[in-house]
């Protein structure tokens, strides 16, 4: 379903202001609340609402707060430059997550690629806040919140379970720095910073984008000349689009246009030869080659009850160094969907 919006020709623009969120005052619930009224998600592509992701289930502590401004996704440099120049809503977002969890111990990771970055967030870094920054080993795909918590804690997040069970909680750090904007004067959501890439565009950047905003529109603003496939999203985790006409939405972090000679066309698909090299790959010691065959054989269940396929965080590592051609991470996210859909199934 989709909404358009008329434009008013006198309209001034104004951006109204809502309740703030007195950081001083708020109940960690306020700050929730607030979150939820704002629109927020995370913004390094997953969109996953935020105040659910800070909602701890009882029993459960946070003991790390973790902001992740690793951003290994190839050509993308969202984060990047939200780090660069987004320092005070960083922090200020920071100070709200605080408050809202209590966290024991408080990190933000970057990259070593990205050492302008860390060097900038550590001269601006207040004093009265003690955060931990952590410099990182460049590799893919540490992104990633499992990978993340495992490179800054030590601690390994257990099969099927998410970051609290260790009690950790990750936060994207443009997501973070959207909370320190938004929440002091009530306001939400409506734009991001979006990185425009790729041998297809004339005009590469980082741009602040209006959520909403048709794709063919702002590649006709970037000079996008001869393209013949757009990702919404990096190269490895992003998804091809077949219709121009779609909308930016919250989790485009970024879009990565190609032309004919960088594609490659009615690639065959040949038979696995067992070579180990997705079993490698793999950040999480899965077995891709046999959850591809599964996945084949439509043996959905079975994939996920004895070969951990919800694990799976569709990194695209498998497919990219199988040398078969097969769209292994194409079949596991199908997979993934129908085995998520029959649960919800059986739970209704």
């Amino acid at each position: 379903m989709g909404i358009y919006i008329e434009s008013f020709p006198s309209s001034s623009q104004e951006v109204i202001e809502g309740r703030a969120i007195d950081l001083a005052n708020a109940t960690a619930a306020e700050i929730l609340s607030g979150i939820q009224n704002a629109g927020i998600v995370g913004l390094g592509g997953a969109a996953f609402p935020t105040h659910v992701k800070l909602s701890i289930p009882e029993g459960k502590t946070c003991k790390y707060l973790i902001i992740n401004g690793v951003e290994c996704e190839p050509y993308l440099t969202t984060d990047h430059r939200v780090m660069l120049e987004q320092q005070e809503d960083i922090f200020m977002g920071l100070r709200y997550l605080i408050k809202a969890l209590s966290p024991q111990k408080v990190y933000i990771g970057i990259e070593a690629n990205k050492r302008d970055a860390f060097e900038k967030l550590e001269q601006y870094k207040p004093l009265d806040l003690a955060v931990e920054m952590v410099l990182l080993p460049v590799k893919y795909p540490q992104g990633a919140e499992k990978m993340l918590v495992t490179a800054i804690t030590g601690l390994e997040v257990p099969s099927g379970k998410l970051p609290i069970e260790v009690g950790a909680v990750v936060i994207n750090v443009a997501t973070t720095a959207e909370i320190g904007r938004l929440l002091p004067h009530g306001r939400g959501i409506q734009e991001r910073v979006i990185t425009i890439t790729g041998p297809g565009i004339a005009k590469k950047g980082n741009y602040l984008i209006t959520i909403g905003t048709p794709l063919r529109f702002i590649l006709d603003q970037v000079g996008a000349e001869d393209i013949k496939e757009v990702f919404m999203g990096g190269p490895m985790m992003g998804v091809s689009v077949s219709n121009l006409d779609i909308p930016i939405t919250k989790g485009t972090s970024g879009i990565v246009a190609f032309k004919p000679q960088q594609t490659l066309e009615n690639q065959a698909e040949y038979a696995c030869i067992r070579c180990g090299a997705c079993l490698d790959a793999c950040p999480l010691s899965l077995n891709p080659s046999q959850l591809g065959i599964l996945a084949k054989n439509e043996s959905y269940d079975l994939m996920a009850s004895e070969h951990h396929l919800l694990d799976c965080f569709e990194c695209g590592s498998c497919s990219y160094v199988c040398p078969s051609n097969i769209p292994l991470v194409q079949y596991f996210r199908v997979s993934k969907s129908i085995v998520r859909k029959r649960q919800a199934k059986a739970k209704s």
